[in-house]
């Protein structure tokens, strides 16, 4: 493909010839989506299509960016197609090995956020708040509180390897502001050191809690991982054990925050009160739809 006498094509002709097969397939975000792969492709801002006229697409960012067209086409998620993707004030590395994250989940950090200034209110004496992010993933709850609350010691926790590599390399992003996070790999509170038991100020899990009969969109199935999503029949297994266990790791007053199916919040509660956690609040997203349960340890909760 060329552009005019010197064989040479510019971004905006690139961008404009591929949005067409773009559109056809997500329609409503077809066109965005040609421009931001050829940002990346190309390391520069192309914002609009007269700021890419008049520059030329070399050879090497010009295939990548043919491909990067091909694996979207194919239905791979767009995060995974550009290799990151931006949650509150962080821009996280995101592929296959980790789930992409997700708005829902940007409103559970609001509510650690608001637990660890309260935990920090409540602090006798000069160590620091100690959240614990069970099956961090990408590293998105977690490396957020570092990111907004410095000071905060965070200990990041995923069974996967895979899972905490990607958490590592985001970790790399803070700086300084990374130097009180810990990432460990086990399964839930295996990972966690034993001497912090009834120590944890604030423990947060976005868990798998699909169940394996819910439906849900193939885009999501197809792509991100099965062990992200799936927790038994009922999609609750793991929240049962999460809620079952944090009693005996959280300090007395200490926080549970949870995200959750926007059908678990009565079964989610009734763990709570079985574990003797409480008092429990359920909290809704943007959508309206119970989204995050917060619990805690006798004695208190604000």
């Amino acid at each position: 493909m060329s552009d005019g006498d010197d064989g040479l094509i510019d971004w905006s002709h690139v961008i404009a010839d591929s949005s067409g097969a773009l559109r056809e397939r997500f329609p409503q975000t077809g066109g965005r989506e040609a421009q931001w792969m050829a940002e990346e492709a190309s390391g520069l801002a192309l914002h609009a299509g007269s700021a890419a006229r008049d520059v030329h697409a070399k050879v090497n960012a010009l295939a990548r960016f043919d491909v990067m067209v091909e694996r979207r086409l194919a239905g791979e998620p767009l995060q995974y197609v550009l290799g990151h993707w931006p949650f509150r004030g962080l821009d996280l590395l995101v592929d296959a090995r980790v789930l992409i994250p997700r708005p829902e989940t940007e409103l559970v950090v609001d509510h650690v956020l608001a637990a660890v200034d309260e935990a920090a209110a409540e602090r006798v004496g000069d160590d620091p708040v100690l959240v614990v992010d069970l099956g961090t993933g990408s590293g998105a709850i977690g490396l957020s509180v570092a990111q907004e609350r410095p000071g905060t010691r965070v200990i990041l926790t995923d069974a996967s390897s895979d899972a905490a590599a990607v958490a590592r390399a985001n970790l790399a992003g803070l700086g300084r502001r990374g130097t009180a996070v810990e990432i460990l790999v086990g399964s839930w509170f295996d990972a966690v050191p034993d001497e912090l038991a009834g120590s944890i100020d604030v423990i947060v899990s976005n868990p798998p809690y699909v169940g394996v009969d819910d439906e849900i969109d193939s885009g999501v199935t197809n792509w991100e991982p099965s062990s992200a999503l799936f927790a038994g029949p009922d999609g609750l297994a793991d929240l049962r054990l999460i809620v079952g266990e944090s009693a005996e790791w959280l300090r007395p007053g200490g926080r549970l925050v949870l995200e959750i199916g926007a059908s678990q919040a009565a079964a989610v509660s009734a763990f709570c009160d079985q574990a003797g956690l409480g008092p429990t609040t359920v909290d809704t997203d943007l959508t309206g739809r119970p989204r995050v349960v917060r619990t805690c340890r006798a004695p208190e909760f604000r």
